[in-house]
């Protein structure tokens, strides 16, 4: 299984006249490209950039850096920074955590935020400069903490540039960044684990009784491991295999040792009937260096959730209410009739007694 790579953008503005500062960042696979303007009261160029992992000569094909090492060990990499534009420019380079956003994009830590794991152990210079239409291949040290602990530890590294705009009349600073991760596996003992952390299901009626509701499962999985893991999950209702909802296509979920994802899945279809049970399961692999992955052992858990039927009810409730209706008028008809034959018959009474 490879992983899908993503392409992040995200443009925080710093007010330059103000007292908020903030910075943003976009994260590109191999070959992409971003394109940075500035507002319409400048008349600066569009800078359009692309920034992707190269050995020595220039840009390898890879998507983003896999690397394996010892603690204590360096390894030597390089990165390339694309200029497509029609200036020169001068572009920031810069590492940080990498992490996964709850949509399952790969993002690492915005500008000003610290690191404190595999972001600290990329080496590379500060800026570079790039002609247009040029490149430039720069070294990348990744240095491996002697106390680094055995597993898989994920950065981003990125070129950036600072532009100028207007938000709202005021005077920003904008920062744009492109970038890919960096995924460093040290070497140890690899011990893959995942948990489901929690699980619910909920049950929605439908507001006509003659057509079934539906139930949507919420459940939380945690990479309680030192491994990056491949998972997704389904359930079986009606003899049908129903995944997950959550990620790209229907793609597998990635986690990050550490990472917790809550994911879920929709059960179109179901009908009120009481205490509805349905089997969950969890398939998870191992991804190993070099876009192999190895299965592992699959989670199962059972959800349960009451279904009540309250359009049914609501519907049987009027029913009886109409039957018990009628039935009564029915009954008081029926005195009636009683107390009037009775009436005639004591009337017949009386007149038989008068003769």
């Amino acid at each position: 299984m490879k992983p899908r790579e993503t392409a992040l953008g995200a443009r925080l503005a710093s007010a330059l006249i103000a007292l908020a500062v903030a910075s943003g960042l976009a994260l590109a696979g191999a070959g992409s490209a971003a394109a940075v303007s500035t507002t319409a009261d400048t008349v600066e160029p569009t800078v359009t950039w692309s920034v992707t992992p190269a050995d020595a000569a220039g840009p390898d094909g890879r998507s983003w850096m896999e690397l394996e090492g010892d603690p204590g060990q360096t390894i030597q990499e390089h990165l390339a920074v694309r200029n497509l534009g029609t200036t020169e420019v001068t572009f920031a380079l810069n590492a940080a955590d990498g992490y996964f956003t709850s949509k399952g994009r790969f993002n690492m830590l915005p500008h000003g935020t610290e690191s404190v794991d595999a972001g600290t152990w990329v080496g590379v210079q500060e800026n570079v400069t790039v002609a247009p239409g040029g490149m430039a291949v720069v070294p990348v040290a990744v240095t491996i903490p002697s106390n680094a602990t055995p597993g898989d530890h994920a950065a981003g590294l990125a070129a950036s540039i600072f532009s100028k705009g207007s938000d709202g009349g005021a005077s920003v600073g904008v920062e744009s960044r492109v970038g890919f991760r960096v995924l460093t596996r040290v070497s140890g003992e690899i011990a893959p684990s995942l948990a489901v952390a929690s699980s619910k299901a909920a049950y929605r009626s439908s507001w006509n009784p003659f057509e079934p509701g539906s139930t949507r499962i919420d459940y939380t999985l945690e990479n309680t491991g030192n491994a990056r893991l491949s998972v997704s999950g389904s359930t079986v209702a009606g003899g049908v295999r129903l995944p997950d909802a959550s990620g790209e296509a229907a793609a597998p979920v990635e986690l990050l040792p550490g990472d917790r994802r809550t994911l879920q899945i929709e059960v179109p279809g179901a009908w009120p009937v009481g205490l509805l049970s349905y089997p969950l399961t969890v398939e998870q692999s191992v991804i190993l260096p070099n876009d192999v992955s190895e299965p592992a052992a699959a989670l199962q858990q059972n959800i349960e959730v009451w279904a009540i039927p309250w359009s049914q009810l609501v519907v049987l409730l009027a029913v009886l209410l109409i039957v018990g209706g009628l039935l009564w008028g029915r009954m008081r008809r029926r005195r009636h009739v009683e107390k009037l034959l009775e009436a005639a018959r004591e009337e017949g009474r009386r007149s038989v007694v008068n003769l």
